[in-house]
């Protein structure tokens, strides 16, 4: 939040697709966390200080630091020729710049050159996102459903299915 222009809650809501560019290549991400940050939390009281405004010149230690932390699950990457679904070998650059990405961009990385339609995270999204990993995956699965074909579609229904199966069965210990 520490910008002119913070971006909005749409811009890093939980299943945003988004992407971190290095160089000429995407890397692809999906926002699948987020935790509110305040260091005011658990204070007995109030602080014995300068009006906020003049924090900066009598408390210059003292910093609002209030602020949303998000996790990015990294999914691939794409080159400017061609999408791949696999864990990014690149290391990010400190303060890289995030991205929401486009429908355009989104069907893009989830086609291969032949059209056809991949989800080869699936396993990494199952394996990482924790308790998050099948809420995330049916909010994926939405948001391909707008992008895609009715034959598409239908894949994606069986995959919604047993999504649905997996949460009620897994769930039952």
């Amino acid at each position: 939040m520490e910008t002119a222009a913070p971006p909005t809650v749409a811009d890093y809501h939980f299943g945003q697709f988004v992407k971190v560019m290095v160089g000429e290549t995407s890397v692809i991400g999906v926002i699948y966390n987020s935790q509110l940050i305040n260091p005011e939390y658990g204070n007995y009281g109030p602080r014995l200080s300068t009006p906020n405004e003049l924090n900066a010149v009598f408390s210059p230690d003292y910093l609002n630091e209030q602020g949303v932390m998000i996790g990015i699950l990294f999914l691939g990457w794409t080159d400017g020729q061609a999408s791949h679904q696999q864990v990014p070998r690149l290391v990010l650059p400190i303060n890289s710049h995030v991205e929401t990405l486009t429908s355009d961009d989104v069907r893009a990385f989830h086609h291969d050159a032949a059209g056809a339609l991949h989800l080869s995270y699936y396993p990494g999204i199952t394996t990482h996102a924790g308790a998050f990993a099948y809420p995330l995956l049916e909010a994926i699965v939405d948001q391909l459903e707008e992008l895609t074909t009715e034959r598409e579609r239908t894949r994606l229904n069986v995959l919604r299915r047993a999504l649905a199966w997996q949460q009620t069965v897994g769930g039952i210990k």
